[in-house]
């Protein structure tokens, strides 16, 4: 049990995107043979998140462990997409780790230190890569509302994150996790050759 009660905070990935300049939706893309929609829910999952929400748009897409969370308006960018998640969690859920789909070297490790910072207090916490601020990010339930007002366009919860630094609590991952994101072919085509974290 944790200070905030037996609910565990759930996991939402947001996996929207046609992925424009990679010339195909980045939740379908495998790496080491693994679709970046089912690496990205298993990263939530075992980093302790319950349940775990996924945006898709783009593409339709089934994932085993995971609520699917359509977003007909994928298309204005990612901040129609953090909505539509945040607007689909189940009441009472404490607090959502937001994650991006195309950040595959995010791991497990960082998610528990989100929820671990949480657990001691923290109201919204950012993992941190040689000091600045990247995904994934946790939010607690009483900020659900301004970041769904803030987010816009492709900006997700960055809007909201720079409006109230006051409340953000930086968590340092880059030991264990980069946030390096696949945007482009020869992009995929480097992560296929890094060694497997």
């Amino acid at each position: 049990m944790t200070l905030h009660g037996a609910r565990s905070p759930a996991g939402l990935l947001l996996a929207a995107g046609e992925g424009r300049r990679l010339g195909r939706p980045k939740a379908l893309v495998e790496l080491d043979g693994e679709r970046l929609v089912d690496r990205g829910v298993r990263t939530l999952r075992e980093g302790g998140c319950s349940p775990v929400l996924v945006v898709s748009g783009a593409a339709q897409i089934e994932v085993i462990g995971a609520v699917v969370v359509p977003n007909p308006r994928w298309r204005g960018g990612m901040g129609s997409s953090l909505r539509a998640g945040l607007d689909a969690l189940p009441p009472g859920c404490p607090a959502v780790v937001v994650a991006l789909v195309d950040q595959p070297r995010v791991t497990a490790e960082a998610v528990r230190r989100l929820i671990a910072a949480y657990e001691e207090g923290a109201r919204v916490a950012v993992a941190t890569y040689d000091g600045a601020p990247r995904n994934p990010v946790l939010i607690a339930r009483e900020h659900f509302a301004a970041a769904a007002e803030a987010a816009e366009g492709d900006a997700g919860a960055r809007s909201f994150l720079r409006a109230r630094p006051d409340l953000v609590t930086g968590v340092p991952c880059g030991d264990v996790a980069a946030p390096d994101d696949i945007d482009t072919p020869a992009d995929l085509e480097a992560f296929s050759r890094r060694p497997r974290r």
